[in-house]
């Protein structure tokens, strides 16, 4: 310290005295350290929890929300399976309610490749009772993979499988091997009218003839239940578990205008004729003339639709719709009908005839020669089938008017009866007709149509004049039974009902005149119009060897009721030997078997050659 010294300092007079003792600063004691606030952090630390929660919370509902279908399904796929329920398929019936085709309850058989223990031994027990070879099944039920590299679990071994074979089968208690509800298509009739019915393919859809035109009609909505199985070896239904059953939907039917009786035995009578010529392909129609109906339409060869796999394609085609030819002289009719319309002849008009006679680089001959410049009325050129009297009432009515009505009587174009596939034929137009074409066409070459359009050519004669639509389907019936007719088939006149039945008296003289082209289509008691014909048949559009015999005609002449006309392609042969027999037996049945009375009046006497 230092010591005071004397004097003043600041103004003031030192003291002598001396000074109090200077005190001591008073130290605080140390503050102790700030702790951190509890509350606070349990409110951070509730933040955070809640925070988490919400975060899960809002993860599990995009989870449920936004993704759950897909995880949803993808656990399905492991436990849910499911079985078809098939649709029944609607019958095809005959126009007095027979049925045609129609389906009955069967059995599937099935198997699980990944459960199938003895593939061999399996194959073996089944193949007795299913009629498929043993090394057939054995492939079948190899394993195999999916599209999606899972294994398959499901192969078909047979469908329709009589119910009787499936509870055989069930019997066995093979594993991996079992049956469920199938249909099964039945024909009754086997080959009856097999190739307008047409067959069903594996899974009831149509594929050829009636079943295939009309499957929208016919074929029915499968239906289908879903279940929840284990997943054990059982793999048996979860009780309780998802079962949802989507009910199917059966299919309609249709009737037909075809007669079961007639057409049993027009396919009876064309298959003797055929058999007895050697023929390759034959055709017989028969129309009701007032309504279009198509009450039988017989095709050779056939087939059995219930069984049809083994047959050829070509002996499941109907002949009357596909069948092309040059019809020959059953053309003749158009000739006359388009040449007394225009008023070129009368029915008394005599035309001059020779034996022959040359159009372009061709000479036309007739089979009853008559020296030249004998007069020959129209009867006579049509009992005596005559070229040269039809070319000259031709050449009077001009290739323009005869091709008008070509198209009039609806040669050209499909007549719309109701098959798939119809041929249209095809006509010369007149600015491609060849100086040949001028006696072709005429007696009906260079001519392509169906035996179907020839028909209803005549039967538009048969009826007054006026052309009907051919049709083969009368209604269709839905599943509760309600009917609904068909369209109306389409109408147009094309000669006046003068001419048309002066024509039908001409057409009586081929089967009344002696030595006529169709005495023997004549039917004892009743009065027949027709005409004969020899043709030729068109492939690829190429002829074939042989010839196309064939007859159309009416009955009773005097008042027509049905056209009945047969094709016939054979080695060699007329319509007068070969076609007009079976047309006689055809429409005998038809006219026995819808009661028609026999003719009241006698056919006019014709003459040939008047002077």
């Amino acid at each position: 310290r230092r010591r005071p010294t004397s004097g003043t300092a600041g103004g003031r007079p030192r003291s002598s005295a001396a000074p109090p003792p200077r005190r001591r600063p008073i130290r605080k004691p140390p503050r102790p350290p700030r702790l951190a606030d509890p509350k606070r952090r349990l409110r951070l630390g509730m933040f955070l929890t809640l925070a988490v929660f919400v975060a899960i919370g809002i993860r599990l509902v995009v989870l449920q929300v936004v993704p759950a279908p897909a995880y949803a399904n993808g656990g399905a796929d492991t436990r849910i399976a499911w079985v078809d329920l098939p649709a029944p398929r609607g019958a095809i019936y005959d126009r007095d309610g027979t049925a045609l085709a129609h389906s009955v309850e069967a059995r599937y058989v099935y198997a699980d490749p990944t459960r199938v223990k003895d593939p061999a031994a399996t194959a073996e027990a089944l193949s007795p009772l299913l009629g498929i070879p043993r090394s057939e099944l054995v492939e079948r039920m190899a394993p195999r993979n999916r599209p999606n590299g899972r294994p398959s679990e499901f192969e078909y071994l047979a469908r329709g499988v009589e119910i009787d074979t499936a509870k055989k089968i069930m019997e066995l208690e093979l594993p991996g091997i079992n049956v469920h509800r199938d249909e099964r298509r039945e024909v009754p009739g086997g080959d009856l009218a097999a190739n307008l019915i047409g067959f069903t393919g594996n899974e009831m859809q149509g594929l050829e003839g009636l079943e295939a035109r009309y499957d929208d009609v016919l074929r029915g909505v499968n239906g289908r239940r879903e279940f929840e199985v284990g997943q054990g070896d059982l793999a048996a239904p979860i009780p309780g578990g998802r079962n949802r059953v989507t009910e199917a939907q059966p299919g309609g039917s249709i009737q037909l205008t075809i007669d079961r009786d007639l057409q049993y035995e027009t396919q009876r009578i064309l298959s003797q004729m055929m058999q007895r010529v050697a023929g390759s392909t034959g055709a017989a129609v028969v129309l009701d003339i007032r309504t279009g109906e198509v009450l039988a339409q017989a095709s050779h060869p056939t087939y059995n639709a219930a069984q049809w796999r083994p047959s050829k394609p070509t002996d499941r085609e109907d002949a009357a719709t596909s069948f092309v030819v040059d019809p020959g002289s059953v053309h003749k009719a158009i000739v006359f009908a388009a040449a007394l319309e225009e008023g070129i002849v009368r029915p008394d008009t005599k035309v001059p005839v020779a034996p022959a006679i040359r159009r372009g680089d061709q000479t036309f001959r007739d089979t009853h020669p008559a020296p030249a410049g004998t007069n020959m009325s129209l009867p006579g050129i049509l009992a005596y089938s005559s070229n040269v009297g039809t070319i000259k009432v031709a050449d009077a009515l001009g290739k323009q008017k005869l091709y008008e009505y070509q198209q009039k009587f609806c040669l050209g174009q499909a007549t719309g009866v109701g098959l798939p596939g119809e041929a249209s034929g095809r006509l010369l137009p007149p600015d491609e007709w060849s100086g040949s074409s001028y006696g072709s066409v005429p007696i009906g070459h260079s001519v392509d149509a169906t035996p179907l359009q020839m028909a209803a050519v005549y039967a538009a004669i048969a009826n007054g004049g006026t052309w009907v639509q051919p049709h083969l389907v009368r209604e269709t019936i839905a599943p509760d039974g309600k009917r609904t007719p068909a369209p109306a088939p389409r109408t147009h006149r094309v000669i006046s009902e003068e001419n048309a039945a002066a024509l039908r008296t001409m057409l009586e003289a081929v089967t009344t005149v002696p030595d006529a082209t169709g005495v023997k289509a004549a039917i004892p008691g009743y009065r027949v119009a027709g005409k004969t014909g020899t043709g030729s048949r068109l492939v690829d559009g190429k002829y074939v060897p042989g010839e196309v015999a064939s007859f159309i005609g009416m009955a009773p002449a005097d008042s027509p009721r049905y056209v009945v006309a047969v094709f016939a392609h054979t080695p060699k042969g007329g319509g007068g030997d070969i076609a007009s027999p079976a047309f006689k037996e055809i429409m005998s049945f038809a006219l026995r078997h819808y009661r028609v009375p026999p003719t009241g009046t006698k056919p006019p006497k014709f003459v040939v050659y008047p002077r």
